[in-house]
């Protein structure tokens, strides 16, 4: 995908603050983040939303589950954190490149979802 920001971060097109990388996939801090810790963790193959994942995307995204609490550790979420995937309009999705949002930090986080 020419367009896709994530993408030009995978091919080195735009700076990230790289946290890990594979042959499958990248984690990069996310530059506004929501907390002491918030890092984004993408697939390199462009799959522009969990609406859009096919059975041979299993291996993949099991890894990147794998993966994120020991990323999350790594960057001291010691006692938790929380997995975010926007998808779509409706979901907030902002870049159409599937990807989870790792954050966390010392604290608690405040609730997401307030009753009303």
């Amino acid at each position: 995908m020419d367009n896709c920001i994530f993408c030009k971060i995978i091919r080195k097109e735009i700076p990230c603050n790289k946290i890990y990388e594979d042959e499958n996939i990248l984690a990069f801090n996310d530059i506004n983040p929501a907390a002491p810790v918030h890092f984004l963790l993408i697939p390199k193959l462009h799959i522009d939303s969990l609406t859009d994942i096919q059975d041979n995307h299993q291996s993949l995204l099991g890894k990147m589950l794998l993966l994120a609490p020991n990323l999350a550790k790594e960057q001291g979420c010691e006692d938790g954190f929380r997995t975010i995937i926007n998808t779509g309009r409706v979901g907030g999705q902002e870049v159409l490149h599937l990807h989870f949002h790792i954050i966390g930090g010392r604290e608690r986080l405040p609730a997401m979802i307030h009753q009303g």
